[in-house]
């Protein structure tokens, strides 16, 4: 039998001596790895790549034997993932991989990884898998920084110390005067036939994953875009039909940033919903709804940002009447291509 203590060791150096993390997924999973994307490269200052498996399996892609590949997925079973980490171990790199079901296949294929323990996703459409994935992501982050001397002990405490405030802050999130405010909102916007979601830094991500969330179960087209790409075509769509979320954290580098893109959508008429930090009332002028969560620390603010999307999602399909667990044409786990 291996000593596991000597096979950690091992693990350890191989993952500190790589020059390179690429992150592959899909769907869900994908926005949470770009989430991990900024936590990596800020914390492990390790450069991250994050690659749609799909297309990742067909490119040829260029892999290192010291490369670390890590594959993201809720069932495990993801088609497409699976054979993507077949590619990266075919090209000798360390495969990692983080799932939600025990002894699924991308668990057994990978050479070692992580469990999400969230239980199981009842729903077609994740929404507790990605917070679970974010915060195992954020905690590999925080490991790395700390294992290569990155990120001091005080900081990775003050981290760990937020993570651990998460679920007071999304119970905050989740009182009736919120809830109450997001299902109004959804009766205002049930008829909508377009969205656009918009954020920057890490919250671009949550951006793509509330528009995901509106589209899958609620059936309206909606689309999630880096909020600085708005004047490179978005801003086309803009008019008084079109309602405009905007993920804007005071505490986040690019506030001011994203407070001109709100101006930029209302001087076309557009419709604003505004998600930013309790105590804000900068954008109240801007917005028609303004829906304020915790303030938190910049790196687990994904995982309270994501909140009041997934409920708007969920509120504005309850009105219109769809099967929000089991959407149509949509399959809990993708295991063909």
């Amino acid at each position: 039998m291996s000593d596991p203590v000597l096979a950690w060791f091992e693990l350890e150096h191989r993952i500190l001596k790589a020059k390179r993390i690429i992150i592959t997924a899909c769907g869900t999973s994908w926005h949470s790895a770009m989430v991990a994307e900024y936590m990596i490269e800020s914390l492990a200052k390790v450069p991250v790549e994050v690659e749609y498996a799909s297309e990742f399996r067909y490119r040829n892609p260029i892999i290192y034997p010291e490369d670390v590949v890590c594959a993201i997925s809720q069932s495990g079973e993801t088609a497409d993932t699976l054979e993507a980490i077949r590619i990266a171990k075919q090209h000798g790199a360390l495969a990692l991989g983080f799932v939600n079901v025990v002894g699924s296949s991308i668990a057994r294929l990978t050479d070692a990884g992580a469990y999400l323990h969230v239980g199981p996703e009842i729903g077609v459409a994740s929404t507790k898998a990605f917070s679970g994935q974010v915060t195992v992501l954020a905690l590999f982050a925080i490991l790395l920084g700390l294992a290569n001397g990155k990120l001091s002990g005080d900081k990775a405490s003050e981290l760990l110390q937020a993570l651990e405030d998460v679920p007071e802050k999304i119970e905050q999130v989740l009182r009736p005067e919120m809830l109450h405010t997001i299902e109004e909102t959804a009766k205002s916007y049930r008829y909508a036939a377009n969205f656009l979601f918009l954020g920057r830094g890490p919250n671009m991500p949550v951006a793509l994953e509330g528009a995901l969330k509106l589209k899958e179960i609620s059936y309206i087209h909606a689309e999630g875009y880096p909020a600085a790409e708005l004047k490179h075509g978005p801003i086309a769509l803009i008019d008084r039909l079109m309602p405009v979320v905007i993920i804007a954290p005071r505490f986040d580098a690019t506030y001011e940033k994203v407070k001109s893109s709100v101006e930029e959508v209302v001087a076309r008429s557009g419709s604003v919903i505004v998600i930013t930090d309790e105590g804000n009332h900068e954008l109240d002028d801007y917005a028609e709804v303004v829906l304020r969560v915790p303030m938190v620390n910049e790196f687990v603010s994904p995982l309270i940002t994501c909140v009041p999307l997934q409920l708007l999602a969920y509120y504005i399909a309850n009105l219109r009447g769809c099967p929000i667990d089991q959407p149509r044409n949509l399959a809990k786990s993708v295991t063909v291509e």
